[in-house]
Order: structure tokens, then sequence, then C-alpha cells
């Protein structure tokens, strides 16, 4: 179980409720925050002051003035008139996680909903009732408003849902659960839409799952490693101390530990002297991969715990202000900095790929094929993963850096916030596919050198991975195999390491240091 209270919710918690399905609860102190702000906005209508998005129109319409019986009409035709989504709907998960961040942004206390709104949500959450939510139409400023209208309206008992594995309407969804729609009272239909969790609900999934592929893409790494009798004397830590940077000490920690015991990798000078930088580098690369995702770790997790909406209410509905919380430029340049992070683990794996496979780079049968010339061995498989490569540069292009005006001008500057986490989304199911041909690719190569010569550790990767993946004993629908070691690594359904739980370099065991012949 996971108690909200609008201040202290991470990545792992998201993990916990998007992912393994624990039910929520929210704080008491958080409804009482919640249920003084009602009273701030009940007050403000009484006293009929005029407040943006309580008696007001939005947007270019801020000027015009709503008549106190039309307060409840203004928030439903918000609702469906911004619910004009387009495209595939966002992933079932990153619906459960918007659902989560807009409940936990709710209960700060600020937004002036009551508090049957945050039992709804709370409640569409622990019955898993996940609203369908088209990918497409949020500029980033303002909020996310076209994803979350369609958030809202399940409130309301209208849109789509998903529910008990398909979807349908939510009006049977609710009959199902013996729920009854939600009537918007002032200020409400604003405080739902006006917020940035369609970007940083998808950021906080990509997040999750760039976690993962990062540290997977050190297990590959080492198993090319043992392929291609790469030379261990790079990841010295006296290198890497000379240097200073802790991502690139900890992934050079931990690639002396999935080696340790390998008879496979070569010291320098045995067979050459220096690797290839795709190899050499690896802790100097995937370090940096590890700094930006760092960064934007930091980013998401304040941002998840932070009041986006507009306008927001403070000291009793003494002070109301507008402001531009809304807009989701921190989260969109995270976005982008993920993107280019996760989309330089694909492009040096990729340089691996081709080390393993180009006879002129190795000693490995071409293509690691079995017949070489008759058979085609892994050939096309670099063609693939140059593709996702050179896709992944495209898609890396900063979302951040374009703005279009909206709303006659009066939002004169958006972050395409949302368009950077999507882009980030798919560089990331790239970039599981690349590290899966490098796989695929490094198992055939190990077992050229002999299985028995592996470390320990990757041995057992090895072992893991055969299971799906047989031998290359002649061609055959490589695009299978791929997909398979592809869902291996998405479902994270493994005995060799423990990801999610995280496999920091305080876990590692102490390694000796390596004396290197100057």
């Amino acid at each position: 179980m996971v108690e909200l209270t609008g201040n202290s919710l991470t990545l792992q918690e998201i993990s916990r409720v998007c992912f393994d399905g624990e039910i929520v609860t929210i704080s008491a102190e958080s409804m009482h925050k919640v249920a003084e702000s009602r009273a701030a906005v009940e007050k403000i209508v009484s006293e009929k002051r005029t407040i943006y998005g309580i008696n007001t129109g939005f947007g270019k319409f801020s000027d015009v003035m709503i008549d106190e019986q039309d307060v409840n009409d203004l928030q439903l035709n918000l609702i469906r008139s911004h619910a004009c989504g387009v495209g595939d709907p966002f992933p079932e998960e990153v619906s459960r996680t918007m659902l989560l961040l807009r409940l936990n942004a709710l209960i700060k206390g600020f937004s002036g909903i009551r508090p049957v709104i945050a039992d709804r949500l709370a409640e569409l959450l622990n019955s898993r009732i996940h609203p369908v939510i088209p990918q497409q139409g949020s500029l980033g400023a303002s909020g996310d408003l076209a994803p979350l209208s369609h958030l809202a309206l399940v409130l309301v008992g209208e849109g789509k849902v998903f529910y008990g594995g398909r979807v349908c309407s939510t009006k049977e969804a609710y009959k199902q659960e013996g729920l009854e729609p939600v009537v918007l009272q002032a200020k409400e239909g604003l405080a739902l839409i006006n917020g940035t969790q369609a970007m940083t609900a998808m950021g906080a999934i990509n997040w999750i799952e760039a976690n993962e592929l990062a540290y997977q893409s050190e297990w590959i790494a080492a198993l090319t490693m043992e392929g291609l009798e790469g030379i261990i004397d790079a990841f010295h830590p006296a290198i890497h101390e000379a240097r200073g940077y802790p991502e690139q000490m900890a992934v050079a920690q931990r690639m002396r530990q999935l080696l340790s015991g390998s008879k496979l990798i070569t010291r320098q000078g045995e067979k050459r002297v220096q690797d290839a930088y795709s190899l050499r580098c690896i802790p100097q690369v995937h370090g940096a991969s590890w700094q930006a995702l760092d960064y934007v770790k930091e980013k998401l997790e304040i941002e998840m715990n932070a009041a986006t909406d507009n306008p927001l209410i403070f000291d009793d509905g003494e002070t109301v202000i507008s402001g531009g919380n809304f807009h989701g430029q921190p989260i969109a340049i995270a976005m982008d900095f993920m993107k280019i992070a996760v989309a330089e683990l694909a492009s040096i794996s990729e340089r691996r790929i081709e080390r393993l496979v180009n006879p002129q780079l190795n000693d490995l049968p071409p293509f690691l094929s079995v017949q070489p010339g008759l058979q085609s061995g892994a050939m096309i498989m670099q063609y693939v993963a140059a593709s996702l490569v050179s896709e992944n540069k495209t898609l890396a292009h900063p979302a951040s850096v374009d703005s279009i005006p909206s709303s006659a001008n009066q939002e004169d500057h958006v972050s395409m916030g949302t368009i950077a986490a999507r882009h980030a989304f798919s560089i990331i199911q790239n970039v599981r596919r690349v590290l899966a041909i490098e796989c695929i690719c490094a198992l055939q190569a190990v077992q050229y050198r002999g299985v028995d010569k592996m470390a320990p550790q990757t041995r057992e990767f090895y072992e893991e991975a055969r299971k799906l993946v047989p031998s290359i004993t002649g061609d055959r629908v490589f695009s299978e195999d791929i997909e398979r070691v592809t869902d291996w690594l998405k479902k994270n359904d493994r005995t060799w390491t423990n990801i999610r739980d995280g496999f920091q370099v305080d876990e590692c065991k102490p390694y000796p240091i390596i004396d290197i012949a100057l």
C-alpha cells in the first residue's frame, strides 16, 4: 500500500503502484488540506469575487465573466471541449500513472477541489479503471490539457477506459464497480486538466524502463567483452578515479564485477594493446548516460510532487494567484536530455555489434555464420540495429526548442514536453531491440570462444538467454529471436539480476586492484 501526501511520492512507489498494482490511500492530513482549499473556493463563489477559472472563461476568454448559476456548466463544458486528443492511446501503465500523479498534485491543497474528487481518483486506481487517453494533442503548457481532459471525462462518467483487460465505456465499468459519475463544481474541471501529468507520467515510465535498460546494457556489454576477448585493464579503478565522475567509476566497477573470473577477457599486450572505443570507453559513455538519468530522476521526483495547476489558492482563499506552474519546460528539457542519453546506449551497442560480426575486426566466423557465403548469419541483424540507431537520431532532436503560440496568442510560449516524453518512449523501445541484437550476437561469439571459460555471472546470463535464443546453426527468421529477447528484457522476468531493486556500486563485492604492467 502506498500512502499519498502530495509531497513524498517517489519513482519506486510509482513502479509499485503502476507495475505491481499496489493500492493507494490518501493521508488524513492531505484530505484536511483538500477540504480547507475547497472551503476557500466556495467562499470566493459566495462573495462573487472575480477569479480566473472559477467564474471566468479560459485562455483568451479569461475576461469573459460567467454567471453564478453557470459555473458548474462551465467546468463540464471545459472538459468536453478540451477532450480532443488524437492518435493511439497511451499505454495503460502511463494512464494509470497519470491518475496517480494528478491525485498526488490535487491533495497538496492548493487546487480547490472537493474531497470527493480525490476519493474518486483513488477509487479508479484501486479498481484498476484506467482512462483511454490519446497520445497526441498536447502543447505541454497550460498543462497537458487534451490528455488530462480525457482523464477527467471518466470522472463524469464519459469516455472510455481500460477495465478487466479490455477497453469499454466508462458507464459499463462504473456499473460493474457500483460507481456513480461525479458532477463537477466550480474550478474542479480546470483543476483536473491544468497540469503536467501526461508528460510527467510518460516520463516516469520512461525513466523506470531506461534505468533497467542501462543496467541491462552493462550485462550485455560484458558478454560482448568476452566474445571479443576484450582488455579488462580499461576498467582499472585508477583510470576512472583519475577522472572523477562517480557514474563512470560505478560502471567500471560493475563491469569488473560482472567479468570477475572470466578466462575470455585479456590483458593489454596479450592480443592487442588497446581495444576500440566501443569496448574501452564503456564506462565513459555509459557513465555519461547515467549522469543524465540521475538528472532526469531528480526533475521527475520534483514534478511528481508539485502543484502544477492554475490558479493556486493560498491563505484560506485570501490569496489566489494566476501563475504558470503548468508550463512543462523543466520536464520537456529533462525528456530531451533523456532521449540523447538513452539513444547513446544504442549507438555504442551497434558499434559493438559491428565488431562482433565484421570479419575484418575480429577472428570470429564472418557474420557469425556457420557457413559463410551460403548462409548470411547475423549480417542483417546489424543492418536492423543501424536502422534503429539512425531512427533514434531523428527522434532525439529536441522537442523543447520548438514553440507555437495558441489561444489567440495568449499562450505564446509552450514546452512541447509531452512530445519529448513520447519520443523518449519510442527511443527506449528502439534501444531495447538494439541491445537484444547485441545480446544474440554476443551469445554466439562466447559460444565460439568457449562457454566454460566465461565469468560466473555472465555464464548465468548466458544460460538464461539460451533458453530463449538457440545457437545459430543455420539461417532462420532472426526477427523472432530479436522480439523474444526484447520481450525478455522488457518483462525483466529473470533471475540473473534484480534490476528494479537496483544494482548499485555499494552493493558490489570488493574487487582486487588489477596489476597493470606499465
